[in-house]
């Protein structure tokens, strides 16, 4: 049970007095403790203020083509130099970028974000969410500015550190940054809190590509490629916004609750009553086997993100326009051009089912245990991935768009659902801190799965392999990994007790950082800490870029059904 602040508690392990410190700075832990009755729904609209911004990462791709032109506006031809290395393409103003070395932003991006995440998770419970949102705002807005600048000066290296290094920093700290926070404020829908905010991160690109797409245009002249302005306003847009949500974050007081729940660690033995530290958590078996059941349900899921839309083509080619048995490589450039749109509806779709994945199976988890979600990501997972390759055999669009749709619904509901495993596991004192350990997953999932992928493709094509078998061997294998991940979520128990921290020693936690107990504070239900006009202001800012954002991508995606 939470230790509950009290007079009898205001005394360090060895018995000598001990107040809280006084607050240093504005920014401060202490100075964001919510006061008695503050309405709890107001801090996960500042999470998705912060993660629909970040979530921008999984649509970058959308200034690549227009950078491999960036010299070259209106010419026939880009600006190429003949077998031009990294070191050349890094420091080159003469020549315009390939695509290969703009990319390299994003593989940047997510493994600095596992690192930072990792690195800096310790500090962020220590100075708080709104601290590190901060950093946070400064490092991913202020990375799109000295992208803006390194495209204006024609330097890659600068869109290297900006966008990747500095952007990466922010990506790590404003995606851990309210999951101990959300956890704490929703001990009762711990699943649905965490997927609320990791919802915006699936949808930040859904809204920031549309919107980088449109403000390109509108830039674009006859010697500019319009990119290096649109960085600079979305940057500058994207620190207001993040700001916007780090001020809106409060914590809870210690042993907060909400009105009339009590804690079931009784009636689930996965549910731990107790709080493992920092410097432990990673020493346990579980938290390894968790580390492989993200990774192994990650490396799956982004493999195919990766050639999503390729893959489509190729297996279907002209079947997608109307012309059964006509190979993809047979198509003319203009039926490619409609079958590249077509694949571009399928990517959309992904993304959408990927968003409302992490909702959905992250409430779902609230219901039917962590453990159990896992299990049917994992096996219906593998079915799936197994049978994609006789739905592509049978020409099957719409089975195989299905499969693949909830497939990236449980891929998201992955990353949605694994803050509540761990904080079962492992309780919630530092549960953002081992989380933030836990996306080293992540990062080697990005690295793992879309080399595997394309290997696998590469030794297709060189066989002579085509059409509906090209992607068949990559299923199977895809199986695979779901199949490995089914072992290790199984292995997955409760820990033993000597792994918690004392209540003592629990205790002396809470009065360094100030967070003492004030009672119940809030309910989840309309009432006294539900429904308030300032609530449902908080909603609109985050919601309605939220449904622009739905709404163009099922546009985009209905060219999937004619």
């Amino acid at each position: 049970m939470p230790v509950l602040w009290s007079k009898s508690l205001d005394s360090n392990i060895a018995g000598v007095p001990t107040a809280p410190a006084a607050p240093t700075s504005w920014l401060s832990r202490e100075r964001i403790v919510a006061k008695p009755g503050f309405n709890r729904w107001l801090v996960p609209p500042a999470a998705l203020a912060i993660h629909l911004c970040i979530g921008m990462a999984y649509g970058l791709s959308v200034f690549w083509l227009p950078l491999t032109r960036a010299l070259s506006v209106g010419k026939p031809a880009p600006a190429a130099c003949a077998d031009m290395g990294v070191m050349t393409a890094l420091f080159t103003t003469t020549c315009d970028w390939r695509v290969s070395d703009l990319v390299t932003v994003f593989s940047i991006g997510i493994v600095v974000l596992g690192l930072s995440a990792a690195l800096f998770g310790g500090w962020l419970e220590r100075a708080g969410p709104r601290k590190a949102g901060i950093v946070a705002a400064l490092c991913w807005g202020g990375g799109f500015l000295i992208g803006a600048f390194g495209v204006y000066v024609h330097q890659l290296w600068l869109i290297w550190l900006g966008m990747g290094l500095i952007g990466g920093i922010g990506l790590g700290l404003g995606y851990i940054s309210p999951v101990s926070t959300l956890i704490k404020w929703f001990p009762d829908r711990r699943g649905m809190a965490t997927g609320m905010a990791i919802m915006g991160f699936g949808g930040g690109a859904m809204i920031g590509s549309p919107l980088a797409d449109s403000l390109i245009k509108s830039f674009r002249t006859a010697d500019s490629a319009g990119v290096w302005q649109t960085l600079a306003v979305m940057g500058v847009g994207y620190i207001l916004f993040m700001l916007g949500g780090a001020f809106g974050y409060r914590v809870p007081p210690a042993g907060w609750r909400p009105d009339g729940w009590t804690a079931p660690a009784a009636k689930n033995a996965m549910i731990a009553s107790g709080h493992v530290h920092l410097r432990d958590a990673h020493k346990t078996f579980q938290f390894w086997m968790i580390w492989l059941v993200l990774f192994l349900n990650v490396s799956a899921g982004i493999g195919v993100l990766a050639l999503a839309s390729p893959m489509l083509q190729e297996i279907f080619g002209g079947e997608l326009i109307g012309l059964p048995g006509t190979g993809f490589s047979a198509l003319d450039a203009g039926q490619k051009a409609q079958v590249a749109a077509i694949a571009a509806g399928f990517v959309g779709l992904l993304s959408l089912f990927n968003i409302l994945g992490r909702f959905f199976w992250a409430s779902m988890s609230d219901r039917i245990g962590r453990k159990v979600t896992y299990a049917i990501f994992f096996a219906l997972g593998g079915v799936l991935y197994a049978a994609a390759p006789w739905a592509a055999g049978i020409g099957s669009q719409a089975l195989f768009v299905a499969f693949f749709c909830v497939i990236l619904s449980m891929y998201g509901g992955g990353f949605a659902t694994v803050p509540a495993y761990l904080a079962d596991v492992f309780g919630t004192q530092f549960v953002g801190a081992i989380h933030g350990r836990l996306l080293t997953a992540w990062s080697m999932a990005g690295i793992v799965g879309p080399f595997v992928i394309t290997k696998i493709r590469e030794a297709q094509i060189a066989a002579g392999v085509q059409g509906a078998e090209l992607y068949g061997r990559t299923m199977y294998v895809l199986a695979g990994f779901l199949v490995a991940g089914f072992i290790c979520n199984l292995l997955v128990r409760p820990l033993a007790q000597r792994w918690f921290m004392s209540d003592s020693e629990r205790a002396s936690l809470d009065v360094r950082t100030g967070a003492t107990a004030s009672g119940p504070s809030g309910s989840f239900g309309i009432g006294r800490g539900g429904f308030s006009p300032g609530a449902a202001l908080a909603w609109a800012v985050v919601g309605i870029p939220i449904v622009w954002g739905i709404w163009i991508t099922l546009s985009k995606a209905l060219i999937l059904f004619r």
